[in-house]
């Protein structure tokens, strides 16, 4: 958590870098004669696409058109927010086989949550777009078993513990990377559109973690990658209404690698998503 809130202030720090304002915001950041107050326009880096804050600014002409003209963008963003349920798929099966028992779930605790800082993309006209995005994603396995997964193992083990966990949670983070192909409708009299967006995405491990809370030991914390795949691989689909819509992944390649029994133990998560 360190880690991430490091790299969200160094995000933040970004965009004063990228910053820019058009003539047209200059003459807004002006102060007015009635109300003197500044209007400003802060854009978040280069591009007509690109995210932007207003300070000061109520006026009509501010409202969001989805009418931009084709171009590059690239800037900071804090988009995508993913907040959704995790699901071991295994061999096909949403039953988990009985080398995978242990790793049986309490479902409706088992999350995922994830989310862009940066984007580079290309627009070709008001309806649809290309981007290559960057953010971070967790997957929050949340235990049923008094397990603990063991550190350092030639293939991913566990022991059985003689005391109980209150909370016994099994998490992965990752670097994700999606290609996404967007596409909106015309905005309707009320300035919202449907959106659909669909790609391919990577992701690139950056921890695992066991985190239990117990009577006898309080609260604990143990990190090591606990063979999850260094690399996947999968493809993802958001579609909405306004700023909030519904998000699906599936990824292709196994959740663990080098330990043969999880071979065909794979992820998929589906839930709501804001700010695409």
């Amino acid at each position: 958590m360190k880690r991430l809130t490091f790299t969200i202030i160094m995000c933040l720090a970004a965009s004063f870098v990228f910053a820019q304002s058009t003539p047209a915001d200059s003459a807004q950041s002006a102060t007015d004669t009635t109300t003197h107050k500044k209007h400003v326009k802060v854009k978040l880096g280069f591009g007509d696409d690109v995210a932007q804050v207003n300070i000061n600014n109520d006026r009509s002409d501010t409202a969001y058109h989805a009418h931009k003209a084709p171009g590059f963008s690239f800037g900071v963003t804090f988009s995508r927010i993913d907040l959704g349920f995790a699901t071991l798929v295994d061999n096909g099966s949403f039953t988990l086989s009985n080398k995978n028992k242990f790793l049986s779930y309490r479902q409706w605790k088992t999350s995922n949550f994830g989310f862009d800082v940066l984007q580079f993309g290309y627009r070709f006209n008001s309806a649809f777009k290309i981007y290559v995005s960057g953010g971070f994603d967790w997957t929050h396995i949340r235990l049923r078993n008094d397990i603990t997964i063991q550190r350092n193992a030639p293939v991913l083990t566990y022991v059985q513990d003689s005391i109980h966990y209150s909370k016994n949670r099994f998490s992965s983070s990752y670097l994700r990377i999606p290609l996404s192909f967007y596409y909106r409708s015309h905005e309707d009299d009320r300035g919202n559109y449907f959106r659909l967006v669909a790609g391919p995405e990577i992701g690139i491990l950056l921890n695992g973690r066991v985190k239990q809370i117990s009577d006898e030991n309080g609260k604990q914390k143990f990190n090591d990658d606990y063979h999850f795949a260094k690399l996947r691989k999968g493809v993802f689909v958001r579609m909405g209404y306004g700023i909030m819509g519904l998000y699906a992944k599936y990824y292709f390649n196994d959740m663990f690698e080098n330990s043969p029994d999880q071979k065909g133990l794979r992820n998929f998560s589906f839930g709501l998503t804001f700010g695409f």
